[in-house]
């Protein structure tokens, strides 16, 4: 049985105790960077130009930004955030202080193993479909197959999961995917696509949206490893097909630019466009003051970033074992897939 990392049990007190009082963010995303060495249709990212990256003392002063913030856990993107060849040292620094994880494409992962997984506390592999399918949604041939190399390199020596983008062409492998991560022994993690302005729109929608939700609902009930809540299943199909809005909270989750922006309310609608950079803003004050209120409503996307943390309650049991108990007793016996422990103020 492995111990539990003191960082693992701060940040669970700093998420607590920084949102006694008033608000303050649990989760962070952090793009290191926009380029990328796959084309989806969906990503607006990899077409943009990166502007001059931070550097590893600057994504430390950013991170020190987080933590005094209440920030206790930390998401890398991009891009690819793998191309970044001082990638195991700012997750090094970001080990030291956050529950940390990265989400990747797969391609490079089986050469970076060795150095990466001592600073992870769980690892995003995205996987868009079954071979074939999974090549064209990313554009680039072999994408599929690097992707599950990577997989079969990395499982048993961090948690796992699959990233799976519901979109129109991919719906129907969306069960395919689930029986083939627990073949691999890993979990997975649904999102559905969001159509950015400067991407192609693919995102699903009408009665085989709700079908496909309504399934990896029932699969999720029937102990498939489907890091969503049951309650992120209904609460789409709720506010999508019935009419019944849940609480947006966004101010739960914080996301930084690839030069250390801040981008507010969300990267959904600002499009991961962000301001000032996070060490010149006191965030505690700026989460107090913002009108998160106009945004509470909004119910345009679904990712779990934001859902799944808003829909959390104390007072719900379920909750609370799925998304406290169970993490801390996997992450105790490192066996089988975690998510992220998600809670609110």
């Amino acid at each position: 049985m492995a111990l539990v990392r003191p960082v693992f049990l701060r940040s669970l007190w700093r998420s607590i105790h920084n949102g006694v009082g008033g608000k303050a963010p649990v989760i962070a995303g952090h793009k290191l960077l926009y380029r990328c060495n796959l084309e989806c249709g969906m990503c607006p990212f990899w077409r943009r130009e990166d502007e001059n990256l931070l550097s590893v003392e600057d994504e430390v002063r950013m991170m020190d930004s987080l933590v005094r913030g209440g920030v206790s856990f930390l998401g890398f993107e991009g891009g690819e955030p793998l191309l970044r060849r001082d990638l195991p040292e700012i997750l090094a620094e970001s080990h030291d202080r956050f529950h940390t994880s990265v989400v990747t494409n797969g391609w490079l992962l089986r050469n970076r193993v060795d150095e990466l997984v001592p600073y992870l506390d769980l690892l995003f592999v995205s996987l868009d479909g079954i071979g074939d399918l999974h090549d064209r949604l990313r554009g680039i041939p072999r994408s599929y197959e690097k992707a599950i190399e990577g997989i079969r390199a990395v499982r048993g020596r961090v948690p796992v999961a699959v990233s799976y983008t519901i979109q129109r062409e991919n719906m129907d492998d969306a069960e395919k995917v689930v029986e083939l991560v627990r073949r691999l022994g890993v979990g997975v993690t649904f999102q559905v696509a969001y159509n950015y302005s400067t991407a192609d729109p693919m995102a699903p929608e009408g009665q085989r949206l709700r079908e496909t939700l309504e399934r990896l609902l029932t699969l999720k009930e029937r102990g498939a490893p489907i890091l969503e809540s049951r309650e992120y299943f209904t609460s789409v199909v709720d506010s999508w097909y019935r009419g019944i809005p849940w609480r947006c909270k966004p101010w739960l989750t914080m996301n930084v630019d690839p030069q250390g922006r801040l981008v507010l309310p969300c990267y959904t609608l600002r499009e991961y466009g962000g301001r000032e950079p996070v060490w010149d803003v006191d965030i505690h004050k700026l989460w107090n003051s913002y009108d998160w209120g106009a945004y509470e409503q909004c119910n345009k996307c679904a990712l779990a970033c934001y859902l799944e943390p808003s829909l959390f309650r104390w007072t719900n049991p379920t909750m609370i074992r799925e998304r406290i108990i169970e993490p801390i007793v996997s992450y105790l016996d490192s066996g089988g897939p975690a998510g992220p422990v998600q809670i609110t103020s």
